[in-house]
This record gives C-alpha cells, structure tokens and sequence, in this order.
C-alpha cells in the first residue's frame, strides 16, 4: 500500500514520525512525506527512504497578527496543492504527526475520501489537530490521560514512537564520550532544539555550585552559548549523534516540558526537573504537561516566574535527595510499543 505521512513546522512534528515510517517500511508498504517548504521536513526525513513533497503554509495562530492574513493566502494554496497531491498519489490512509502543515493534508485527505490516523503528544490538543479531528478516522494518544472531546474518532493510546538510538542508548558509551570519571554523576540541561534563554542564564549564574556536584552537559541552543571556562562543564548548542547514550548515562536532568521531551524522559526512567514555557510564549500546553508529571511524582517542576540559580540548584538537589521516590514512580509509567501501535491502526483504517 502507498502511505502518505505528514507533519512539520518544527523537529518535534518530524521525528517522531520517523519509526512510524520505519515501522510501515518494513511492513512492505511505500512511504510519501508531505511537509513546508522551509527545508527543514525534507532534511530530517533525508535518510528515511521517502518520497519528499514540499507545499506551503501557513501558521495557525491564536492571536491577531498582520501575519495572519498572509498566511491565509498560504493556507489556501497548501490546501490546493494538498488536495492535487493526494490525488495524484492516491494513498491508502495518510499518518498525521501534526504542525500547521497537517491541516491542508488533512482537508485533502477528506475530499478524496483518504483514511487519516492522527497522533496527538501533549494531553491538551494543540489547534492544528483540533482543526484536523473533524476530518481523522483515528486519533493516536501519547497519554492515556489526554481529554479530547471529539466523538465520532476513534481515540487510541500508543505512546509516542521513540528512535531506537532513544530506546537502546548505551549509557557506558555516552559517558565515555564525555570524559567522564567512573564514579561522576552526570547532570544534562537542555532547552530544546532551540534552547532556552532564561534558562541558560540561570544555569550560567549556578555552574559553580553546579560543577561542584556534578559534570554537566549543557545543551544551550543555536548562537545561545554560554561565557565559562569551568572544569566539569560541557557546552553544546545542539547534541544529534550520541544522544541517546548520553541521555542514558545521566543521573538527572532538566529540561523544557514538551510533551516529546517528557515522553523520553519517562521512558527512559530518568529523574528529571521540568522548566515548562509559561503562557507567554505558549499556549500553556507545557504547563499542562509539567503539572501531569508532577502530579504523579515523575516530576519535580519548577516555573520559569520562580527560575533564579539558586531555585535551580534547590529543585535538582530536592531530586536527588528524593531519588528512590521519584525513580519508583517513573518505573510505574506506562510506555507502549508506539510505531507499531500506530502503524497498526494506519493500516487497520487502510483496510
């Protein structure tokens, strides 16, 4: 059967669709990505033996912005160009990982009468696969918790599909790669593909303290480095090979509240402190994430209204001193065979 997968407008709406792809591949099937135009899809999907169709589009926004009636133009075109490609194609059912590019593709995949299976990461539907629901034959759920008010889909939890770099990271491997000395606890700060402003700046201010417990890997983000020339420090602004082993190597770690980077987190059974974007810079869906984990003592989540150096350093201590509780409480979390599970229901709408 020939699949039409679809996401973009940033990594998060890309790799994870990447074991799904794998996953189908292996199950004889052909594989068509659809994404933006901005290179960024066709980069990451490079190596995945696809097909590669750029259309435009243009971005769901939930606020007014003279950008906005642009985009408009962009969104109409997509859902031209959208509705020619899935008719050209003619697939069996199309997988949609989200981002504003989906919602074209979902419309085309409505007007030729196309299966669509969706997933959903966060457990509060973002407002492009609230727009592509009314068109999904399935919606796939990272989070069993997640409340999604559509009826008439079909609503699945399977997890979120991790790479098998993620899932079989050599730990030993990624401390040897980092130098570390046998008995040094390893401590991992990221932001995010993009990095995090305030949160490089609170981590800059506490490295004494920091490197003083720990050798840390500071993840800062593309032209966000930060001005140390301390021992046990590591400065990268972005880490792709080895980080899976280097993940797996650490003992703790701070990160963004995405629901990806949380999913990993917790599949990997890793200690964490969340630092969730506020409703400033988002639409909250990190603060919903944040307060699920911590709800369920996976967490310890510290808000960015509170993040000084020194409530950075008391959050990753509070962790470490409670490490039992928190490591029993992460075991207890549930983590799906997630590219098969999806695969399964593309190919049960398929059928």
């Amino acid at each position: 059967m020939r699949i039409v997968v679809v996401g973009g407008g940033s990594a998060g709406h890309v790799m994870p669709a990447l074991p799904v792809i794998e996953q189908l591949q292996q199950r004889g099937h052909e594989l068509s990505f659809i994404g933006t135009r901005s290179g960024l899809e066709q980069r990451l999907v490079a190596d995945a033996g696809v097909d590669f169709y750029g259309i435009s589009a243009g971005k769901l926004r939930r606020y007014w912005s003279w950008q906005n009636v642009t985009d408009l133009f962009r969104i109409l075109a997509g859902v031209a160009q959208a509705v020619w490609l899935i008719g050209r194609i003619r697939p069996a059912a199309v997988f949609s990982k989200g981002g504003f590019v989906s919602f074209p593709v979902a419309l085309a995949s409505w007007v030729w009468r196309v299966p669509l299976v969706a997933h959903e990461s966060d457990l509060t539907p973002g407002l492009a696969n609230r727009l592509v629901l009314p068109f999904a034959h399935t919606l796939c759920l990272s989070f069993a918790q997640t409340v999604v008010s559509a009826r008439r889909v079909r609503k699945v939890h399977t997890g979120t599909p991790l790479r098998q770099s993620m899932l079989q990271g050599d730990a030993e491997a990624g401390r040897k790669a980092l130098g570390l000395m046998a008995d040094q606890p390893l401590l991992i700060i990221t932001g995010g593909s993009l990095g995090a402003k305030a949160l490089n700046e609170a981590v800059a201010a506490a490295l004494p303290e920091l490197t003083r417990r720990f050798y840390v890997l500071h993840v800062t983000g593309p032209g966000k480095a930060v001005d140390a020339g301390l021992p046990s420090y590591d400065q990268r602004e972005y880490v792709d090979a080895g980080w899976g082993d280097m993940l797996a190597g650490a003992d703790i770690v701070v990160s963004r509240a995405g629901a990806n980077a949380l999913f990993e987190l917790l599949a990997l059974g890793k200690l964490n402190v969340l630092v969730p974007l506020d409703t400033k810079a988002s639409r909250g869906d990190q603060l919903h994430n944040a307060a699920f984990a911590e709800e369920l003592g996976y967490s310890k989540v510290l808000c960015e209204d509170h993040l000084t150096p020194d409530s950075l350093v008391a959050a990753i201590d509070e962790v470490m001193s409670r490490r039992v509780q928190f490591a029993e409480a992460i075991a207890s979390f549930e983590v799906p065979e997630a590219a098969g599970a999806i695969a399964d229901e593309v190919e049960r709408a398929a059928s």
